[in-house]
């Protein structure tokens, strides 16, 4: 009994396997004869420009801090932080009395020299005075003329004017406080049309397919609807120490908006020279990492072949592909994510892929 159980439960077991290997071959059989419908895309070559991104800080072209050129107590101040200033006008005086009294004491000096000089002259004529008396007397008259000159300069400069059109950043003294000379008294910034920079850094090899003049479109997250154009203005000769990038300045159109020093800004830089890439759609790629990617092509009528590429940009719904596509003439787009390097496929016209979806 116990062996006819044992026969009979041998017999079971035989037969589902062979029932579960039939089964696996014809789910093999099956998969094998699948074929993947797909479009083949012709490689396009097109000259086309690779955008520059960058980001950095707005800047005045013409920023200054202002001082005076001696020191002396602040009699007076006619602006406040935020004020917009014109070219010219009187922003701040020291207390003139002792400056005052310094152009009078030179003054007085000169006088005195020239009257010793004139009185020497008439006593050397009477062969009174020495030749050396004169010579003294002479040189005596011409230090006390620069002694003048340095008082009156010192004296036009006891105070601050604006050095151009714009607005006061920061004030950084009061009435009555004692200022050394160039001590800062007022921060400000040229706020012209034309004075206006974006300061950005960027790599080496962005930096190289540059020059001055490109155009450039940037946006302020201060005006996140709005955007600017610009112009490439100058370019570093030099890494920055700091962080080895390359410095570019945009000259930046306000286009009417209120701009202030520091305001935050990303660019879109625009080469202006274009470069000959070979352009595949975006479908096209597959395992895409970075800068890294695979397509496939066709191998023979109805076999694939993945090969590597490497992507330079993607714009819109295209890529440009830096290497790889040399030898290519067409790659698989519609289809490419459903494919191993097995695979069997079919290629269909747009045409037949309409058809299919009906």
């Amino acid at each position: 009994m116990k062996n006819r159980l044992k026969i009979t439960g041998n017999l079971v077991s035989l037969a589902l396997a062979t029932l579960l290997l039939s089964c696996g071959n014809n789910n093999g059989a099956s998969q094998g004869n699948h074929e993947v419908a797909v479009n083949l895309y012709s490689v396009e070559h097109k000259e086309m420009v690779q955008p520059v991104y960058a980001s950095g800080l707005l800047f005045s072209e013409t920023e200054a801090v202002l001082s005076f050129k001696i020191g002396g107590i602040i009699q007076e101040i006619f602006v406040e932080e935020g004020d917009a200033v014109k070219k010219g006008q009187l922003l701040a005086r020291l207390d003139l009395t002792e400056i005052n009294a310094q152009v009078v004491q030179a003054k007085n000096g000169v006088e005195k020299s020239e009257r010793d000089l004139a009185r020497v002259r008439s006593l050397y004529a009477d062969s009174v005075a020495t030749l050396e008396n004169l010579q003294d007397l002479t040189t005596s008259l011409n230090v006390a003329k620069e002694g003048l000159r340095i008082a009156a300069f010192n004296q036009r400069f006891a105070e601050i004017r604006a050095v151009s059109n714009g607005r006061i950043v920061r004030k950084m003294k009061n009435k009555g406080e004692l200022v050394s000379p160039g001590m800062p008294v007022f921060y400000m910034n040229d706020t012209g049309d034309d004075q206006w920079k974006l300061q950005v850094g960027i790599a080496d090899k962005d930096w190289v397919r540059l020059k001055e003049g490109d155009r450039a479109t940037l946006t302020f997250d201060a005006y996140p609807e709005t955007g600017f154009e610009g112009t490439v203005l100058r370019m570093a000769e030099g890494a920055d120490p700091t962080n080895g990038s390359y410095q570019v300045e945009i000259q930046v159109d306000p286009n009417g908006k209120k701009f202030a020093a520091g305001l935050f800004a990303e660019a879109k830089i625009i080469p202006s020279d274009p470069i000959s890439y070979q352009v595949i759609p975006v479908e096209a790629l597959v395992d895409g990492s970075g800068e890294k990617g695979f397509v496939f092509t066709m191998d023979g009528e109805d076999k694939v072949k993945k090969i590597p590429i490497e992507v330079a940009f993607m714009l819109d719904n295209k890529i440009a592909v830096k290497n790889g596509l040399e030898n290519v003439q067409d790659v698989i787009s519609a289809g490419s994510g459903y494919l191993t390097e097995y695979s069997t496929v079919k290629v269909i016209d747009d045409k037949e892929k309409a058809n299919a979806h009906l």
